[in-house]
């Protein structure tokens, strides 16, 4: 594979306490791994790199490396810089979704199979509205975040896929990143 600039989003490093990674360690771990040009966004484990390798065969690096040397057993996920763009351009909730901060991305570790997401009654999670995507899952909360039922950990039940979330404001921001250098 080419050199490509990716993302690994890290699920759950420095929430309440758990899982503490530093920035300036995580970008260490990844230069150790022979990634280029890392760099970090917020605390919460989002990671830009350049790789020659496939954001799959990435990710499972940086989530056996957290482990090993820094005791984080955290799931990871990862796309490229691309991905990101095509996931930004497909925007399926857009006209609804007007304060990016309750404007989820839920990231899956694969395609999903339809039947469970067809399976789903839209009026049970209304206010929020789910659209899935290829490997995403766009939900809009516009009661908050906090208080959707569609969470990650919900569709990691739901479809036996690892999951991840992150608002829209900070999938803009990785793709700027990605794509800047």
């Amino acid at each position: 594979m080419d050199m490509s600039r990716q993302v690994a989003l890290l699920r759950g490093v420095n929430v309440g306490g758990r899982n503490m990674v530093s920035m300036a360690g995580l970008r260490e771990l990844l230069e150790g791994l022979g990634f280029e040009d890392v760099k970090t966004h917020l605390q919460s484990g989002n990671v830009v790199y350049t790789s020659g390798e496939s954001p799959d065969k990435a990710a499972a690096e940086i989530q056996a490396a957290l482990a090993r040397d820094l005791g984080v057993d955290v799931p990871v996920l990862a796309r490229t810089g691309t991905q990101l763009g095509e996931i930004l351009k497909a925007d399926p909730l857009g006209d609804v979704a007007d304060d990016h901060a309750l404007y989820l991305v839920t990231f899956l570790s694969g395609k999903p199979e339809s039947k469970p997401i067809k399976e789903l009654d839209p009026d049970v999670f209304k206010p929020d509205v789910f659209k899935q995507v290829g490997k995403e899952i766009y939900v809009w909360c516009p009661n908050g975040v906090r208080n959707t039922k569609l969470s990650y950990s919900f569709w990691e039940k739901k479809l036996g896929l690892t999951a991840t979330a992150r608002n829209w404001k900070t999938v803009t921001k990785l793709h700027e990143l990605a794509i800047a250098s």
